[in-house]
């Protein structure tokens, strides 16, 4: 089982680093991995949200979707630490690419 994990946390980190690229199907994956709790990662509507907002902005039509879906589930609150959390990710990634 532990190396079950240690493929699943490989995956999500080269996800993570192709959506660092701006990767939009890396951004969707993400988000689907964490609003299905798939790949070990236990369901976080927060951070799925924050993936599919990423999709979205990087031209996923679908993400769109998804993200609508999931925050129908979500308070206000959270929604916008999402959002936040997309913003952060956005900045850091930028900075790292100047």
């Amino acid at each position: 089982m532990g190396s079950s994990l240690k493929n699943a946390q490989f995956l999500i980190d080269s996800r993570i680093a192709d959506a660092a690229r701006g990767d939009a199907e890396a951004c969707f994956d993400l988000g689907m991995v964490y609003s299905s709790g798939s790949a070990g990662i236990g369901i976080d509507l927060v951070e799925a949200h924050k993936w599919f907002n990423l999709a979205a902005v990087a031209g996923s039509e679908i993400a769109k979707d998804c993200r609508r879906d999931i925050a129908e589930d979500m308070t206000a609150r959270e929604i916008a630490t999402a959002q936040a959390a997309a913003r952060a990710f956005l900045v850091a990634t930028q900075r790292r690419a100047a």
